[in-house]
């Protein structure tokens, strides 16, 4: 999909002005500015969170693998002891 040329920026400005008014524009602009910076930061937040649950679950499972190789160990020492 080509972008709009200049003239039809124009227009399609010139529609808005026309539906809007000039003095509302601004308000327009800065709420859309506003809905986008909270739409980036939620982004950021769920990504964040989402690492943070990597995290755990990999601490989990090397928590499993470290209690697996424990339990290993005492069981190869009791055998030895038999």
């Amino acid at each position: 999909m080509a972008m709009p040329s200049v003239p039809e920026l124009l227009i399609i400005l010139a529609i808005v002005v026309l539906l809007f008014g000039a003095k509302k524009i601004p308000d327009l602009a800065k709420g859309l500015g506003s809905g986008i910076k909270n739409f980036k930061k939620a982004v950021k937040d769920d990504e964040e969170d989402e690492a943070n649950t990597q995290n755990v679950a990999n601490k989990e499972v090397e928590n499993k693998q470290n209690i697996k190789e424990s339990v290993d160990i005492k069981e190869e020492e009791k055998a030895k002891k038999a």
